[in-house]
């Protein structure tokens, strides 16, 4: 039989499922070789030559493919059809030749499809081609570029910014992205503006909100009335004028929809509309493509099958009526530079099926299919026809001017449906207005003035930085959700409601590379180099050309940095930072004057176990630190060496280190090198910490008494992780630090009985399908941390995606029991 290969088994199961039983389908597990992590894998002195390694796990994936191919003659790759896709299968042919599995006689095939249903498998199985050689040449350029860069600029960090993890070629220019914005977010100077609404009413008594354009017959731009007193005078000026309608204009418009979405306005509007991540929103979309519910979900292309557009006009009449179809299939075309990926959209591949009818339980997938077909049938449907109305108000003497703004929907067309989301909030003025005539009184009900501040620019969500880095050209739709995910696994950049901050690490990684390889962090560059690589992908450009061009300088900045000094290093980002590191202070005066002793001055300093502070000129007289992300005593660190008061003959003290503040008991000595300390723990102000205060953390842990089972005793504290109970080995995590400090011993006793023991317990299974037919015992279908699956003795067998529970019987069961039996344990690693 005709061995078929796949990237995942539950891809292999439904393609299987179409091919029938004349076919063998094997998963590959994703990539089976790459470069080993370890310096020489790329030889730039030996034409970029490549040594890769099969993985450990990958090993007995190999094996299995080479030993069907010993019953027969031809080998399919199908594995996904795009860029990556094709390194996998370059990946496992060059593989089966190394262990002779392929042999002069076997025929190699490559077949791709951009959805797994029944008619685009077979179809592509009638039209195979060879492995696409420029495709592949992309690839290894990619992957020669992403290791060099790596493999060398990061001993660089190493070595020269204590504290740094590492760099990558597209991350770091990601990074600086984010960094930026926050640059510009703390030089903003919010500038002060008023404007002036009034509530008028028609004289059939009907409410409406007009705005005030017109002041002493001069039109009123943003920043004209800057000050309360002058809107004050507005205000008088509307209130004393009678008003009557001047004009009123209605102007029809069409909204039409958005187009299909590709692979970054899917993670946008997830990001809006349910605040996936982009990791998130992949994975969700891998397992409906692997379902076989939607077309390939790693594409820039906008366009859609003809067949499919004509199911989805035939779904919206169906569903809508044929006012909703347009007389014309609308078509998209595609903006993007390049188009190396899957070219069509990502489209459901039943435009019938909804998200009702979807057979998965996962709420994550279902609310990205339903975004998926409500887009794919928005982008086919008639436009939205609205009329816009502006209505003008003046008084008599044209001193002043109001206007209103409105709209209607006369018809919604694909509003109906669907509605892109927005990242940020704009006025649209989009109310709906009563009937407004001309020449008739406008009467006053309230006239007020609104007060209004300049904003700065918004930080970066996952899903608008995805839209600038498309709009700068970085990245491509495969990597977008590991560049986002990764600078945030490296500890760069956190997420906080949404919103992407960077890390202190982070900056000093920018600063420093914005200096010393400003080129690379570059965006134009990073951007051309993408081209170039898509020009390698379309056949037009040697990749060893483009490779051996970035080497020929980029290993020349390298070399220019082995004789810099750490000292030299954290002086220029010292510098760099100084606007965030030394902000002006309320009172004036110099920001680098160390407020504790006067006379030095606060500098950037690396400690020996890694990360920068803030610390004074004269250490070790003066041991004066903070952290970086707590400028000018925002932390405290005017308070630090504060006299709380005394306990018997110890000092307690308030004091601020480059981790925090903390209270201490009595001072350093030769007796006692390491006096009491305790942090102050989160949500504490140091500005609020009294002596009382201070002693209770300096009690800490705290004893509450005997557990009543065993006798031993039972404390409170807080700890790394916030405050806790423990009893023995146990910690169990109390909600609140306040309880640290009342808690007694039954509410203590309740909360360790309520901590999970480590290791698993006995679940309770979701259906009991009865004995094993053959060896015996029960077979139960049990929901697992990765999804439901079936268990029978010691053997648990994954449920294939999108598979219902509910659904599954005896048989069916047995069967995937059989499977998992057959394939063997997997050993960790």
């Amino acid at each position: 039989m005709p061995v078929v290969v796949v990237e995942s088994p539950a891809k292999a199961k439904t393609i299987n499922k179409y091919l029938g039983p004349n076919y063998t389908v094997l998963a590959s597990y994703g990539h089976v070789r790459d470069l080993p992590p370890k310096d020489g894998s790329v030889d730039p002195d030996n034409n970029f030559d490549m040594t890769w390694e099969i993985a450990t796990d990958s090993r007995k994936h190999v094996k299995a493919i080479a030993d069907a191919l010993k019953d027969d003659d031809t080998l399919i790759l199908a594995t996904d059809p795009d860029r990556e896709g094709e390194a996998i299968s370059w990946h496992l042919e060059e593989a089966l030749r190394k262990r002779r599995a392929i042999k002069k006689s076997t025929d190699v095939k490559r077949v791709v499809f951009n959805a797994i249903t029944k008619s685009a498998v077979t179809t592509a199985m009638e039209a195979p081609r060879q492995i696409d050689k420029p495709l592949v040449d992309a690839y290894l350029a990619r992957r020669a570029l992403d290791y060099l860069v790596g493999f060398n600029l990061s001993p660089v960090l190493w070595r020269k910014l204590p504290g740094a993890k590492s760099a990558g070629r597209v991350q770091s220019v990601c990074l600086r992205l984010i960094v930026e914005r926050e640059m510009e977010i703390e030089a903003f100077r919010a500038r002060e503006y008023w404007s002036v609404r009034a509530a008028l009413r028609t004289p059939r008594g009907q409410d409406y909100e007009a705005r005030l354009v017109t002041l002493a017959g001069k039109k009123l731009e943003k920043y004209d009335i800057e000050t309360e007193t002058a809107a004050e005078m507005a205000v008088q000026a509307v209130r004393s004028r009678d008003l009557t309608v001047t004009g009123v204009e209605a102007k029809p418009a069409n909204r039409n929809p958005s187009a299909p979405f590709m692979t970054s306005t899917l993670q946008q509007d997830a990001s809006r509309k349910f605040g996936f991540g982009a990791r998130q929103t992949m994975q969700a979309a891998q397992r409906l493509y692997e379902a076989g519910y939607i077309t390939y979900m790693r594409t820039d292309g906008i366009d859609m099958a003809p067949e499919a557009v004509m199911a989805a006009r035939d779904a919206i009449k169906d569903r809508y009526g044929a006012d909703y179809v347009p007389k014309s299939p609308r078509m998209y075309k595609n903006k993007a530079k390049n188009a190396q990926e899957a070219h069509e959209c990502i489209r459901p591949t039943d435009m019938t099926l909804d998200a009702a009818r979807l057979k998965v339980t996962d709420a994550d997938q279902k609310k990205l299919y339903d975004l998926i077909w409500k887009r794919t049938l928005a982008s086919q449907m008639e436009a939205a026809r609205l009329e816009r109305t502006t209505v003008d108000i003046a008084s008599a003497d044209g001193q002043v001017g109001l206007r209103a703004t409105g709209q209607v929907v006369l018809f919604d067309g694909f509003l109906r449906v669907y509605e892109e989301g927005r990242d940020d909030v704009v006025d649209d003025d989009d109310k709906r207005l009563p009937q407004i005539a001309r020449g008739e009184p406008a009467e006053k009900r309230q006239v007020q003035p609104e007060q209004h501040f300049t904003q700065p620019p918004p930080r970066y969500t996952e899903a608008t930085l995805v839209k600038r880095m498309e709009e700068l050209g970085i990245g491509r739709p495969s990597t977008y959700a590991s560049i986002v995910t990764t600078i945030q696994d490296r500890g760069y950049v956190r997420k906080d409601k949404n919103r992407l901050i960077p890390e202190d690490k982070g900056r000093l990684v920018t600063a420093f590379l914005s200096n010393y390889f400003r080129r690379y962090v570059g965006y134009e560059f990073t951007a051309d180099l993408e081209e170039q690589l898509d020009d390698v992908s379309a056949g037009e450009r040697d990749y060893l050309d483009v490779l051996g061009r970035f080497w020929r300088d980029f290993s020349a900045a390298i070399g220019e940095t082995s004789d810099l000094r750490i000292s030299e290093v954290l002086e220029k980002i010292d510098e760099v930072l100084a606007p965030h590191l030394y902000p002006p202070r309320d009172e004036g005066g110099d920001p680098r004057l160390c407020p504790k002793c006067g006379a030095g001055r606060l500098n950037l300093k690396t400690a020996r176990s890694g990360g920068a502070f803030i610390g004074c000129s004269n250490y070790p007289e003066c041991r004066f630190t903070r952290p970086l992300s707590a400028p000018n005593g925002e932390d405290g660190s005017e308070l630090d060496g504060k006299v709380l008061g005394h306990d018997g003959e110890d000092e307690i003290t308030l004091r601020v280190g480059r981790f925090g503040p903390y209270v201490q008991r009595g001072e350093a000595s030769e007796e006692s090198p390491k006096p009491p300390r305790a942090s102050l723990p989160k949500g504490w102000s140091p500005e609020e910490i009294d002596l009382e205060k201070a002693r209770m953390l300096l009690s800490l842990p705290r004893e509450i008494g005997r557990h009543p089972e065993d006798g031993e005793p039972v404390e409170a504290g807080i700890g790394r992780y916030g405050p806790y109970v423990r009893h023995g080995r146990k910690y169990a995590n109390l909600p609140d630090v306040e309880e640290v400090f009342t808690v007694g011993m039954n509410r203590a006793v309740e909360i360790l009985a309520q901590k999970k023991p480590r290791g698993r317990s006995t679940a309770k299974p979701l259906r009991e399908l009865g004995e094993h037919p053959e060896k015996g015992g029960a077979v139960n279908v049990m929901d697992g941390r990765y999804g439901p699956y079936v268990k029978w003795d010691k053997i648990n067998a994954t449920l294939p995606k999108g598979t219902d529970p509910a659904e599954i019987t005896l048989e069916m069961a047995v069967q995937l029991i059989s499977e998992k039996a057959a394939k063997g344990s997997r050993k960790k690693t």
